[in-house]
């Protein structure tokens, strides 16, 4: 089965599928979420099948940003939104991607682990999320910190 069979964003690279692009280069595409959370939401894609965004060499990770952020701020001169959210959580597509979110409103890009019912109506706020200590967010900042020249 070819790439752009298995993997949507392959077949969108490959011009098998249809995409709303907003941007394209030799190194990344990107286009229009189908199903945003906010009207304006898209996403940059390496065209390199990669699973994992961390697996995106240091240079192509760096070119997605730049242009998730020249395209953040089109959306905000467009769209005006309060803010501009970015999001990589790695899940609905296996092909890693950058996902770019106009917020008007805080809860535009949460956590599951933030919401609540109350009311009869669900809410969301991060005090529903214990708080560490910080004994604890020590501990994993030494797990994780890296060497002083990376």
């Amino acid at each position: 089965m070819s790439k752009s069979v298995a993997c949507p964003f392959c077949a969108i690279i490959a011009g098998d599928a249809d995409a709303s692009v907003v941007y394209s280069d030799g190194r990344v595409i990107a286009f229009m979420t189908l199903r945003p959370t906010r009207p304006g939401e898209c996403l940059v894609v390496p065209k390199q099948h990669l699973d994992h965004f961390t697996d995106i060499p240091n240079d192509l990770a760096a070119h997605i940003m730049i242009i998730a952020q020249e395209i953040g701020r089109r959306m905000m001169v467009e769209l005006s939104p309060q803010r501009i959210g970015m999001i990589v959580h790695g899940f609905g597509v296996a092909h890693a991607h950058l996902i770019i979110v106009p917020q008007d409103d805080p809860t535009d890009i949460v956590s599951a682990r933030h919401g609540f019912i109350q009311n009869n109506s669900i809410q969301y706020s991060e005090t529903q999320v214990p708080m560490m200590t910080r004994a604890e967010l020590d501990a994993m900042a030494d797990r994780l910190k890296l060497p002083t020249n990376a």
